[in-house]
């Protein structure tokens, strides 16, 4: 008895988390709000927030110069160029003709496909600079169902304590509003390195219970870290592509953009004891 033997346990709680992320941020050319830097927009438990874009505006389909990134790509003569084929990690389907590329004196093979391709005509835009003041409100509630318990980590309270609280460890647990900023140096990490070069921040929410206590002695705890390898330069980093489309002049035109974000990934665990 002395060593409490007999007690039963659970593991891996029931959960539901629910995200919502708001500020308002600027680049070189133009203002930005939470509609446009959140991927996916839903508020769910993984989300990416995007720090810097590089954007191709005006691609349409026609025939350019492939990319110098890509393998075999570069050229003497159309001999280097077979007609027809096609690079699973290229831009298009080659033409059989060397052309100039974008700027300098190299040729690459022409392809047919999305044209400019990206390294021939992006554009870099910044949009961490006001990132570090973004607020994530992070709900969530878990249930045990072999003990029939369950709780949240959000104060019951009426008087808009959320709208003007953010988290603390001790004055403000049950306000879980978390500054970017905070999240990424409680990580460890540089906030304009990571928003540069883009990287995975865990929230970890951890529920370790004795109900043999009150349920006002359950409390949530959050820890952070990065998830993403940081110092393996062939798997650090987080980035995404993903394109908007119109039409000019009746022609299908797209602008591609590359991103480059912090993907918070908000995991839940715990055990409890009785």
């Amino acid at each position: 008895i002395v060593q409490k033997s007999y007690q039963d346990s659970e593991t891996g709680p029931e959960s539901s988390v629910i995200t919502k992320v708001k500020g308002i941020t600027f680049s070189e050319h133009r203002v930005w709000d939470v509609e446009e830097y959140v991927k996916p927009p839903e508020g769910g438990s993984v989300f990416s927030i995007i720090t810097r874009i590089e954007v191709t505006p005006s691609q349409t389909l026609g025939t350019c110069p492939e990319s110098m990134r890509v393998s075999n790509a570069t050229c003497d003569s159309d001999v280097d160029c077979v007609a027809g084929q096609l690079d699973m990690l290229g831009n298009g389907l080659r033409t059989g003709r060397c052309v100039p590329y974008y700027q300098g004196s190299a040729k690459t093979c022409e392809v047919s496909g999305w044209c400019p391709v990206e390294d021939g005509a992006s554009v870099s835009q910044f949009l961490g600079k006001m990132a570090p003041n973004f607020t994530i409100l992070i709900k969530n509630s878990i249930h045990y169902p072999k003990f029939q318990f369950s709780k949240g980590n959000i104060e019951h309270r009426k008087d808009g304590y959320l709208k003007r609280c953010t988290f603390d460890e001790v004055s403000d647990l049950y306000c879980p509003i978390f500054k970017l900023g905070f999240i990424v140096e409680r990580a460890g990490e540089n906030f304009t390195e990571l928003a540069h070069t883009g990287g995975v921040i865990g929230v970890i929410i951890n529920w370790d219970c004795d109900l043999d206590l009150s349920a006002s002695k359950c409390n949530p705890k959050y820890s952070f870290r990065r998830l993403d390898p940081k110092h393996v330069p062939a798997s650090s980093g987080y980035n995404f592509r993903f394109a908007k489309y119109y039409k000019v002049n009746g022609s299908a035109t797209r602008t591609l953009i590359k991103a480059y974000g912090i993907r918070i990934d908000v995991i839940v665990h715990g055990q409890v004891n009785q």
